[in-house]
């Protein structure tokens, strides 16, 4: 029973991590718009969609567009840095969440620069350098896997079911399940 625990924490912890990670880099864009004087007519964050902030007008696409992913990387590692020092359930997932958003919004922005597509597309409609893009990545994808190298063995955490206690596997699955709850609601209006 340990070990469904075990999974049921992890499981939970990477959906949990993505779903956030949308919700904060379309915070980015919604500050972008906010502080640049756009309207936003609609934010989508949904389990089964790619998440996306409609503006119009905007009149600073560029400021709008960066915005999602500069802030979707230094806001949960602010949060990261409010944490106590000492090693705590809270903490880990903190930098386990600032490891994902680092890797998740790096790598889109990197890759996404040869597609053309989503927020990349944008960014080189606006005069963004590819180079700048894969700089973003080459900056921000080591960091994030350096927070998680720092968390320990993958090995040493699959190899001991025990790491993760019963609570700590239910308190994350009902945060799951609550944060999909609230991005249905929202996003079906």
């Amino acid at each position: 029973m340990q070990r469904f625990h075990q999974i049921l924490f992890a499981m939970s912890t990477l959906a949990l991590c993505w779903l956030l990670m949308q919700a904060v880099h379309e915070l980015g864009h919604v500050v972008g718009a906010w502080a640049t004087g756009g309207k936003v007519e609609r934010v989508v964050i949904h389990p089964q969609r790619i998440s996306r902030t409609d503006v119009s007008p905007n009149p600073h696409p560029g400021m709008v567009v960066w915005l999602g992913p500069l802030l979707g990387c230094l806001l949960p590692l602010g949060f990261l840095a409010l944490m106590p020092r000492d090693k705590t359930l809270l903490k880990n997932l903190a930098q386990f969440f600032a490891g994902s958003c680092l890797i998740a919004n790096g790598t889109y922005i990197s890759i996404g620069s040869f597609a053309n597509i989503g927020d990349c597309g944008e960014m080189l409609r606006t005069g963004t350098p590819i180079w700048v893009m894969l700089a973003f990545g080459v900056v921000t994808i080591p960091l994030g896997l350096l927070l998680w190298h720092r968390l320990g063995s993958v090995e040493e955490f699959i190899r001991d079911p025990n790491v993760v206690s019963k609570n700590a596997a239910r308190l994350t699955f009902a945060v799951l399940i609550m944060f999909f709850g609230v991005t249905i609601i929202l996003s079906s209006h």
